[in-house]
């Protein structure tokens, strides 16, 4: 059973989806554990030289301010 932290990961990430998925791409959760995300981006947001900075400044910085400023998201390739 997943924990509150995981569910509102989750459930705040398949919310954001709709926004990839609007440019042709999506996301995957391979693990959460803890603190820290580790995503795979699928379709065009998985070739995509922006990638990194739409994890880091758009995904992961909604998380911190939204959830717990301690939450990382890895990249899985």
């Amino acid at each position: 059973m997943e924990d509150d932290l995981t569910k509102r990961i989750t459930d705040r990430l398949n919310e954001l989806r709709k926004y990839l998925q609007a440019d042709g791409g999506d996301l995957e959760i391979v693990e959460i554990e803890g603190k820290v995300v580790r995503l795979k981006l699928r379709g065009a947001c998985g070739g995509c030289p922006h990638a990194t900075i739409t994890i880091k400044d758009g995904l992961e910085r909604m998380l911190r301010e939204e959830i717990d400023p301690e939450i990382t998201i890895e990249r899985v390739l």
